[in-house]
């Protein structure tokens, strides 16, 4: 059999609840308030009680005092039980509920008491303040116990002072009032304490639907997991609040967006500035997977609302556009390399075919025709694009055109020379404008793309024309936005990037980028770099490196 299990043993403490905690308390406070306002209203409600009982008695000895009668009768009459001045100490003190209304001479000898055995005895406390003309209101202990009194001088009726009245009131009955105020300050007190639970429960209650009934060390928990979280992720996440300033950023945020901490409690317009990024974190541009330039990284931006605001999730696509492109520069390059094969091999026909049938001259002839051909297009373009990287890339473009039907051409007024400060920059530039154009006239007939690149000092201005269906002036400027395209989407990357990093990389340069239309027909693209060649005598070793962001930069766009 199992062993018995050991009894629970009862753990005392507070709830682990965080509603029953705050519950708890709140009922403490209101409890702990109730007693502490009660006690602040006893302790001055009995030196009111206390004032109020002196003052009446002073207000009895001074009606008392205020007769001429008495006054003339302890002057005339002597100290006795059945005296007027006891008489009518007596009628006032029953009149008034007063416990004593004592009349004495200058001595201090009693005309009059409740108890008739003091006549004619002196008083047990000192009357001096009282003959001497002042008005006296204590509370002393005597002959009948503990007492509030009033003591006022007696005069005859020339003013002169011939004895005094000494009133009490019964200090019993003065505690009596303040006990019986008691009840109904612990009514107030228990209903204020009552409506005081009551509020605290419905506040606990709900906390409890708010913290979804968690206790304070799971509420700890979860905010050191979020802290993990936020800072661990490899994406930005951006936190806003409902007047659409940034209430928290995480340090992946902070990277992709080149902000710190200094933007947090700031409006998106005045952390990022004015552009798509900020238009796509705020909400006023909607969708998912959001494509985003923001510096030299390609983001794609998600925003979910909230109750009190929103959060955007931020992924960094740099390195998948980057590849995408090195994906279509493959295609491109096997699609160039499967048209020379296919050449390659009608050609290699036509030579076995006029060595069979002896034509020595004409297969000396036409070998010679077909190698002449691609040096004479390799050499047009060495010679009027002096840049290698540039040089390289539109023979490239050159074979591609042609397996697509495009007849790629060079300006008559393209001299470009071989100081460039910035030769990858330019690859790039002109590598999405020749790529675009021959998307655009592919398939159309007579296609043809026209290229132009000059310097004209120390500024490169880049033209790149072609025949196809041109960009309706309504869009020349979208064209230019992260994201935006007329063309389907491939699969492994997104479009409207190409175009956005074409300006961003002139501007950049303190260039510009724009569009119009050409004059046959057809788009013309200009991009205008100024001190893009450096000075003729620095030798091309001496021109600036481009700095390693710029190179992934330039990589990301091809």
């Amino acid at each position: 059999m199992s062993p018995t299990p050991p009894a629970r043993r009862l753990r005392l403490g507070l709830p682990r609840r965080m509603f029953a905690q705050v519950l708890l308390m709140q009922v403490a406070i209101a409890a702990g308030v109730a007693v502490l306002a009660t006690g602040l209203f006893l302790a001055p409600l009995s030196d009111q009680l206390d004032d109020q009982a002196m003052r009446r008695a002073l207000s009895i000895a001074q009606a008392t005092a205020a007769q001429p009668q008495i006054a003339e009768d302890l002057v005339s009459t002597r100290a006795t039980a059945d005296g007027p001045v006891q008489r009518e100490a007596e009628r006032i003190r029953k009149a008034t509920k007063a416990e004593y209304v004592v009349v004495m001479n200058r001595r201090g000898v009693r005309w009059s008491h409740p108890t008739p055995g003091e006549i004619g005895r002196i008083v047990s406390t000192d009357p001096g303040q009282a003959l001497a003309g002042h008005e006296v209101m204590q509370i002393d202990d005597g002959t009948l116990g503990r007492s509030a009194r009033g003591k006022v001088a007696l005069r005859d009726n020339d003013g002169t002072i011939v004895g005094a009245v000494s009133v009490g009131i019964a200090y019993d009955s003065v505690r009596a009032r303040l006990l019986h105020a008691i009840p109904g300050l612990l009514a107030y007190a228990g209903g204020a304490l009552a409506v005081g639970a009551l509020a605290a429960w419905l506040i606990s209650r709900r906390l409890q639907r708010q913290t979804r009934d968690l206790a304070f060390s799971d509420i700890s928990a979860l905010l050191a997991e979020r802290e993990a979280m936020l800072h661990g992720i490899r994406e930005g996440v951006v936190a806003l609040d409902r007047g659409g300033r940034i209430r928290l950023l995480n340090d992946e945020a902070q990277r992709l967006l080149g902000i710190g901490d200094e933007a947090v409690g700031r409006s998106l317009d005045e952390a990022l500035g004015e552009g798509r990024t900020t238009d796509v974190l705020a909400g006023r541009v909607t969708g998912t997977d959001l494509l985003t330039v923001r510096g030299q990284r390609v983001l794609v931006a998600n925003r979910m609302p909230t109750d009190d605001g929103a959060v955007a999730t931020l992924r960094d696509r740099t390195e998948l556009e980057q590849l995408g492109r090195e994906l279509d520069s493959t295609r491109g390059l096997i699609d160039a390399l499967r048209a020379q094969d296919h050449e390659h091999a009608n050609r290699m026909h036509t030579l076995l075919g006029l060595l069979e049938l002896e034509m020595y001259d004409d297969a000396v002839e036409f070998v010679g025709e077909v190698v002449g051909d691609h040096r004479a297009t390799a050499e047009q373009v060495a010679e009027k694009i002096q840049d290698p990287l540039l040089a390289a890339l539109l023979v490239g473009k050159a074979t591609v055109a042609a397996e697509r039907g495009v007849a790629l051409h060079l300006s008559d007024r393209t001299r470009l020379p071989d100081r460039l400060v910035d030769p990858r920059g330019l690859v790039t530039i002109v590598g999405n404008l020749v790529d675009n154009a021959l998307d655009a006239v592919a398939g159309t007939p007579h296609a043809r793309v026209e290229v132009e690149a000059r310097a004209e000092g120390r500024t490169a201005v880049l033209r790149v024309r072609d025949t196809g269906p041109g960009i309706p002036e309504e869009h020349r400027e979208l064209i230019f936005t992260e994201g935006w395209s007329t063309k389907k989407p491939p699969a492994h990357r997104e479009r409207g990037i190409g175009l956005s990093l074409v300006r961003r990389l002139a501007e950049r340069q303190g260039g510009t980028a724009t569009v119009g239309e050409a004059a046959g027909g057809g788009a013309e693209f200009t991009v205008v770099l100024p001190e893009a060649l450096a000075e003729p005598h620095l030798e091309p070793a001496a021109l600036t490196v481009p700095s390693a962001a710029q190179r992934t930069a330039e990589e990301e766009s091809r």
